[in-house]
């Protein structure tokens, strides 16, 4: 009859077999992605969850492999550990690859987009985006002008009050109060 370790070893073992192959199917699907950005986005944290999900079961693995009694039973179980990590750092490069050729993929149809005129939904936003920016900029710009305008006038009607209070050729002299 199978010990209960064996059964947590073999659980453990099915597990990390599971994340593998479900990190596998995702780097197929960025690989397969079209676009846009968001949805690569969407699968890299997919990817991200299942690694940390895969690390923490490899490191559960490693652990029981150091609480087996039998040498050749901890042998076994280091040497599958071993082989599970070495497979996780060759489904990493496979995911950056897939994200690179992803990437270029989505970068290439957006610069034939521009250069092609394509009048997409996201280029028609960003042309009223920068269009609406134009407009708020020309709207401060006259605000500021106007601001301009109104402290200029403050400052004659402020001469003239001068001029009126201080016929010319007096000169105004502070007053200063005298200390006792």
């Amino acid at each position: 009859m199978a010990s209960s370790a064996d059964v947590h070893v073999r659980i453990c073992g099915q597990e990390i077999i599971k994340y593998d192959l479900e990190i596998k199917a995702l780097i197929q699907d960025i690989r397969d992605c079209p676009g846009p950005q968001s949805t690569l986005l969407e699968f890299n944290s997919q990817v991200k969850d299942k690694f940390n999900h895969l690390r923490l079961r490899i490191q559960d693995l490693e652990q029981m492999a150091k609480e087996q009694d039998r040498e050749t039973d901890r042998l076994t179980i280091q040497a599958e550990t071993e082989s599970q990590r070495k497979q996780m750092l060759s489904n990493q490069t496979a995911w950056r690859k897939a994200n690179l050729a992803c990437k270029l993929s989505i970068d290439n149809m957006e610069k034939d987009e521009l250069l092609h005129g394509g009048d997409t939904g996201s280029t028609r936003q960003r042309k009223v985006t920068k269009e609406s920016l134009v407009e708020t900029s020309s709207n401060i710009t006259e605000s500021l002008m106007s601001i301009s305008r109104m402290m200029a006038e403050q400052v004659n009607q402020s001469d003239d009050t001068i001029g009126t209070l201080a016929p010319p050729g007096q000169c105004w002299k502070p007053t200063r109060s005298l200390k006792t």
